[in-house]
């Protein structure tokens, strides 16, 4: 095995272990994966960070915006955005943002939602990553999606760091997808 697949799984092992299953929340049935204690740890924010930063220069051309989504792509995403040399946009339920804004509705397993992002802060033809802690059925990174679109932006590549793999929510994405962890 060669030596930087070895260092991806003791990171991929380190973030996993750090992880907090929460069942039936927050309802029953489901097991809620808790990220927060990632932030407990600040070896483990910049690990996390690292291996983000490495999978996009290996894998991706260059990358001039990181779309973070709210909430949780807002505590990864200006952190990542800084170690690429790239902007970092934020991607709101709607009404949360000044100014004018772009919107895009999604579906979620009780209705429908909102997000917004502020118009012009993507330009066209610039590289994009959208970014969240988890993958489910993939509604809100869509609408993100569709928010880079109407903007004219490049996606890249969706990153997260976990996918709820028997929901398929990657296969809803029009760009590829990585997740540290699948569940």
């Amino acid at each position: 095995m060669a030596i930087h697949e070895q260092q991806r799984e003791k990171e991929v092992a380190t973030i996993k272990e750090l992880l907090r299953a929460f069942p039936d929340f927050p309802q029953k049935g489901i097991v809620f994966q808790d990220i927060f204690p990632i932030f407990q740890d600040p070896a483990a924010v910049k690990l996390l960070i690292t291996h983000f930063e490495r999978y996009c220069e290996e894998h991706l051309s260059k990358v001039d915006v990181v779309v973070g989504l709210d909430a949780r792509g807002f505590l990864l995403g200006p952190m990542l955005a800084c170690q690429l040399g790239a902007a970092f946009v934020p991607v709101r339920k709607q009404g949360k943002l000044p100014g004018p804004c772009i919107s895009a509705q999604y579906t979620k397993e009780y209705g429908t939602d909102h997000f917004d992002m502020q118009l012009g802060a993507i330009q066209p033809n610039q590289n994009v990553i959208i970014l969240d802690d988890l993958i489910a059925t993939g509604g809100s990174a869509s609408a993100a999606a569709e928010l880079v679109k109407q903007s004219g932006g490049n996606i890249l590549s969706f990153l997260f760091i976990i996918e709820l793999i028997t929901l398929d929510g990657a296969k809803q994405l029009p760009a590829p997808v990585y997740s540290m962890l699948q569940f």
